[in-house]
């Protein structure tokens, strides 16, 4: 066995403490470690040397630099280079822990709504082609967007969600007196029109019984549209209105088709401003364009309404600025106004009763956790936000 007067070649060395000859290398080449060359071109480490690298690598386990390792091992501990390394540490940790979390959720150990959320407020078109690519169809991948924001959860809350909604006429906010307002405001009756995300068609159905105009009723949602052929029937208008079931971000109809396209509460789904540039081919020159959009109704929203929308609608805007994208997008603006309190009233009250009446066989359903917060956001911060409808022509 060697004592303290021992010599070692670097590769003895090496061995001796676990490490590769480049590494000892590298101490050296930082001042960290003296090898002492000899006339026959080797360079010597003594016992002396193999302590060193210990005492080296003990404090690179502390998660020091060997930059602060020399500072340590050439003076008195500094408590602010420990203090400032340990703050780094714990950001690092901080940093591997969210990426922990995130690898769990992904693989469905956890809950991925806030990430959702970050992605899609961050990049909306990638992520939507990034579900599209995990197996998820559009309209599916559309409804994990804006509803359920987690697809760990997405079947369960689709199948709570629909619960909810399908015995319910409305889907949204909306009523008669305003959406015949809206077609009043246009200046010459439409003859062929396009209503996209229609839904149950209460839009349809109107302007069926107060045009003469072809109607082609776009929805992605057959449930609802084999409602509306129901109706139609009823009321003897199916010979005035064709359905779709087809997605609004690739409606299969040729440039110029209609002379007025009609989109209430649905343009959100794909972007208000994709959609002004992208359904505008569909118009005719001078053709019009009746859309409704979640708006701010003031420039000082309280906190909470706030809070709320940023995760559920984070493109929502105020008046004056879709009113900016509206005219980028190369359309005259006719008309606009706020939905009134009564369109409101028509959809959530049958739903918050629809609520009440389920609360309580699904007591854990996060799909009717997140209607009823809507709803309670919607009571304390009326006049902060409402939809508005935009009356509008294209720009030859």
């Amino acid at each position: 066995m060697r004592g303290l007067s021992s010599v070692y070649r670097i590769s003895e060395l090496a061995e001796k403490v676990g490490l590769s000859r480049s590494a000892l290398l590298y101490y050296e080449s930082k001042d960290l470690l003296r090898g002492v060359r000899q006339t026959n071109g080797y360079r010597m480490y003594t016992e002396k040397d193999v302590q060193q690298v210990h005492l080296l690598r003990q404090l690179q386990a502390g998660g020091l630099t060997l930059k602060e390792c020399r500072l340590v091992l050439d003076s008195k501990v500094q408590r602010s280079v420990l203090e400032r390394r340990m703050q780094q540490l714990d950001n690092e940790i901080a940093q591997k822990q969210e990426a922990r979390t995130l690898l769990a959720a992904l693989l469905g150990q956890g809950s991925l709504r806030q990430w959702h959320q970050q992605t899609d407020k961050l990049a909306p078109d990638a992520h939507l082609d990034w579900l599209k690519q995990q197996g998820f169809n559009e309209q599916q991948a559309l409804h994990l967007k804006w509803l359920s924001k987690d697809m760990n959860e997405h079947d369960q809350y689709m199948t709570d969600f629909m619960k909810v909604f399908e015995p319910l006429d409305r889907w949204g906010p909306g009523c008669d007196f305003d959406s015949l307002k809206a077609l009043s405001k246009l200046p010459t009756s439409p003859t062929k029109i396009i209503d996209i995300g229609c839904g149950k068609g209460f839009s349809t159905r109107l302007l069926a019984q107060h045009t003469q105009a072809q109607i082609v009723a776009v929805d992605n949602e057959q449930s609802a549209l084999d409602q509306l052929s129901d109706c139609l029937v009823e009321q003897q208008l199916d010979g005035q209105v064709t359905l779709s079931c087809a997605s609004m971000t690739e409606l299969p109809f040729a440039p110029k088709s209609f002379n007025c396209i009609w989109a209430e509460s649905s343009a959100y789904i794909m972007g208000v401003e994709q959609a002004l540039c992208q359904w505008r081919k569909l118009l005719a020159d001078g053709g019009f364009m009746v859309v409704s959009d979640l708006v701010w109704l003031t420039d000082t929203p309280d906190s909470e309404a706030v809070e709320f929308w940023k995760g559920e609608y984070p493109d929502m805007q105020t008046v004056e600025r879709r009113l900016d994208q509206i005219r980028q997008a190369g359309f005259f603006l006719i008309d606009h106004f706020t939905l009134s309190e009564q369109a409101w009233d028509n959809y959530y009250l049958p739903l918050e009763a629809r609520i009440g009446k389920l609360k309580n066989s699904m007591p854990s359903s996060n799909a009717i956790a997140d209607i009823e917060h809507e709803i309670a956001i919607y009571k304390r911060n009326q006049g902060d936000f409402g939809y508005q409808m935009f009356i509008l022509q294209r720009r030859s």
